[in-house]
């Protein structure tokens, strides 16, 4: 009899946001292949007997590789056991998650997708930015950062997202946002555009620095930013002045 797999997003970093259907699957689990983004308090919540297997990936460090990955999920599903490949943020938002998909139908081994928060628009929440605003900006857009000019890795449309885009939000973008700011800025963008750099976002340690296009990459250096961040470019973070609610809720605890 073959097993199930459950692609689920754990959502952006706070327990609490994960879905009600994805602590359902969690909680009837018996293999969790987890990320490195995961909250790890969501795995209490997992049965006793249940198989935890750590699939983070960091910088120069895999821990499974995604091959691994793909080959973990089918075995265990085709052994007929029930699996939650459990992700940080939503599982098709720079997730792998379509990827992972198309080899579970290929083993025609059953799947669902259970979507997460992803932080584009819930780090930013929490930061009291909206991502979308009447006054500000009526378009929104996720984007990939990490692409190195120097290693023929950007393939971004530098001039639509300057020109074409009220929000953007850039994951995966601290340590290469000197490239990403200069290309904005001489594709059109104001370099005084509004920019939030949210560190571990919707956590107890979350952390908003406000500042502008030109000087973005300064002040990460000067504040050792580390990841995860999250860096929204755009006038909605001038928003936050007003509105800015989880950094008072947490001195007011």
């Amino acid at each position: 009899m073959t097993g199930k797999v459950y692609l689920v997003g754990a959502g952006p970093g706070d327990p609490r946001l994960i879905t009600v259907y994805g602590m359902e699957c969690i909680k009837e689990a018996d293999v969790i292949a987890y990320d490195r983004l995961v909250n790890k308090e969501l795995l209490k919540y997992a049965k006793e007997t249940v198989e935890l297997v750590y699939c983070g990936k960091e910088p120069g460090r895999h821990e499974l590789i995604q091959d691994e990955i793909n080959e973990l999920l089918v075995r265990e599903a085709t052994r007929g056991k029930m699996v939650v490949r459990l992700k940080g943020g939503d599982p098709f938002v720079f997730g792998r998650g379509a990827e992972e998909a198309a080899v579970l139908r290929e083993a025609n081994i059953p799947y669902e997708v259970v979507p997460g928060i992803t932080a584009g628009i819930a780090a930013a929440a929490y930061a009291g930015i909206p991502v979308t605003h009447r006054e500000y900006a009526t378009s929104f857009a996720i984007v990939s950062g990490h692409g190195r000019a120097e290693k023929g890795q950007d393939f971004l449309h530098w001039e639509a997202l300057a020109k074409g885009i009220d929000t953007l939000a850039f994951y995966m973008s601290v340590g290469n946002i000197r490239h990403i700011a200069n290309q904005l800025i001489a594709h059109g963008r104001d370099k005084n555009t509004s920019v939030a750099i949210i560190e571990r976002g919707t956590t107890e340690n979350q952390r908003t620095i406000t500042t502008k296009l030109a000087d973005i990459a300064d002040r990460i250096e000067q504040e050792q930013v580390v990841n995860p961040a999250l860096i929204v470019v755009g006038n909605v973070v001038d928003v936050r002045e007003k509105i800015a609610w989880f950094e008072q809720m947490e001195e007011s605890v």
